[in-house]
Formats: C-alpha cells, sequence, structure tokens
C-alpha cells in the first residue's frame, strides 16, 4: 500500500481529501494493536503526519494563561518538566502509559482519534474543558473535548478531519490524576479518576475514565466539594471527602467485563476521587 508523509497540515488535509479512505498514522501504538488483531485493516493508504512540524510543537501563552498542545506531541514528551510544570495532571497520566516504548512513540492527538473510555489522557483533558482544535483542507474548526468524545471510541471528526492539538487553561490550584489496573505497569486503565481545583475560579472539575461509554463529568460532586473547600488551604474534612467520593461513585456508569466488575469499578472511582481531594489539601 502506498504510504505518504506529509510534512505540512495543508499537506495532510490535502491528501486526505484524494484519499477519504486513508488511515491517518501517527505513532500508531493503537493502530497496529487493532491491525493484528483483525479488528480493521488500513484502506489503501496510509498518512502518516509524525513528520509535521506544527503537530510536534506546544507552546505557552502567558497572558491568555493557556497551553497549546500539538497533536503529534508523545507522553514522553508530555511528562518534560515545562510542561509537567503548567499542566501536571496530563504528565502524571502520561507517566502511567505503556512502557517507555509506547510513550516515546504515542501521541495526545492518537488518545484522542481513538477516543477509548480507558485512554489516560482524556479524563485530564475532560476535567481540563480542553478545546480540540480540527482542520480540514478548506477550514478549521474548534471542538470542546467532551463534545468531541462521543462515545465508545467514536468521535465528533467529520469526514476530511485530522486532529491538530488542544488547549488547556494552565490552572492556579491543584490537578491530579490516578488510576488503577490489574498489575502496577504497562496496565490498560480499569478505573480512572481526573480532579482539578481551580482557586481562582472556585471551581472543582472530576472526569472518570473506563466506568462509562466515555468520559464522563460528574457534576454533582464538583458542586459538592466547591462548597466544601477552604479556597486558601484546598482542604475539605474527612467526612466530606468521603461524600465526595460518594458522588463520584454514584455519577459512574461501569460495566463488567474481562478485566473487572462493575461494582470494583464504581468503588475504585470513588476512593480515587477521596485521595485527591486529600492530596490537594495536602500539597496545595
Amino acid at each position: 500500500m502506498p504510504v505518504l508523509f506529509p510534512t505540512t497540515v495543508d499537506e495532510a488535509t490535502t491528501a486526505l481529501a484524494a484519499h477519504p479512505e486513508s488511515m491517518l498514522l501517527a505513532g500508531g501504538t493503537d493502530a497496529m494493536v487493532g491491525i493484528n488483531d483483525g479488528h480493521h485493516r488500513p484502506g489503501a493508504t496510509v498518512i502518516s503526519v509524525n513528520r509535521i512540524a506544527d503537530l510536534r510543537s506546544w507552546r505557552h501563552d502567558p497572558g491568555a494563561g493557556t497551553l497549546t498542545v500539538g497533536a503529534g506531541v508523545t507522553y514522553t514528551e508530555l511528562m518534560d518538566p515545562s510542561i509537567a510544570a503548567l499542566v501536571p495532571a496530563l504528565a502524571e497520566a502520561s507517566r502511567t502509559v505503556g512502557s517507555p516504548q509506547i510513550r516515546n512513540a504515542g501521541t495526545l492527538g492518537g488518545n484522542l482519534g481513538t477516543s477509548s473510555p480507558a485512554g489516560d489522557g482524556l479524563p485530564v483533558l475532560s476535567a481540563l474543558n480542553a478545546v480540540v482544535h480540527l482542520a480540514t483542507a478548506g477550514s478549521t474548526r474548534d471542538v470542546d473535548v467532551n463534545d468531541f468524545m462521543v462515545g465508545v471510541k467514536r468521535t465528533a471528526l467529520e469526514p476530511g478531519e485530522i486532529i491538530t492539538g488542544v488547549t488547556v487553561p494552565v490552572v492556579d490550584g491543584w490537578q491530579g490524576y490516578a488510576k488503577v489496573g490489574v498489575r502496577n505497569a504497562m496496565v490498560i486503565a480499569v478505573a480512572s479518576t481526573c480532579v482539578v481545583v481551580d482557586r481562582a475560579r472556585h471551581t472543582v472539575a472530576v472526569a472518570l475514565g473506563s466506568v462509562g461509554p466515555t468520559i464522563l463529568r460528574c457534576p454533582e460532586a464538583e458542586s459538592f466539594l466547591a462548597a466544601r473547600l477552604d479556597w486558601d488551604s484546598l482542604v475539605a474534612s474527612d467526612a466530606d471527602q468521603a461524600e465526595f467520593g460518594r458522588l463520584v461513585s454514584a455519577a459512574s456508569q461501569p460495566i463488567t467485563d474481562h478485566r473487572s466488575t462493575a461494582d470494583y469499578r464504581r468503588h475504585a472511582v470513588g476512593v480515587l476521587a477521596r485521595r485527591l481531594a486529600r492530596r490537594a489539601g495536602a500539597t496545595s
């Protein structure tokens, strides 16, 4: 099969318009698993986007208080201290992804494109209300990440569109990510949780992975904790932390499968949320 190697976004979108059945490939860590398992086959053409410099870059805008990350930035690069200092939860999530080889190849855009409920970067992007940047041969558009992920491995991508990057706010407060799996390393999340505490806006955001058809937010739990935090210390009482965890568990929609039971997943996200709330007060 032919493989195309565009070096600009315009070249990539033009190639996709000319070959609408082609497979877009960045790191290939998810695509190759699917191909090897027989779940899908590439089309007549593969478009490799990992040579597009704009997709491999990131920029911090101090004036706007945002960080924009190209879709081709790898998990290893997201762990760099310069990015980790701005979005620590994204670096925490990146450290939990696969092996060093997977982190060196896998990309944030690939995580979004696959849109698996177990994707480690996705709860962080959801809790931060990230904006996803998309491009076609003739236009661009921005989509809230919580509208972009529409179901199990389903996105709002339209024909001919590619993901070019995401923009997230640099939050004044605290943020953290945690997950559980069947072992301590190189594991797909059985359940995952991201908590973002925004001191400037007095808001709390909670996003859950692997406990629903897509990433879930927990508005009742968010409002509860925001109303009970001491916003100077970010400390909540033990009782409030426990109730926060209960509300998070109640918001989950898990299933039982070969990796875990629904009951365990429901319990796990509540425990993770309670621990993250405690960490916010301990490390603020």
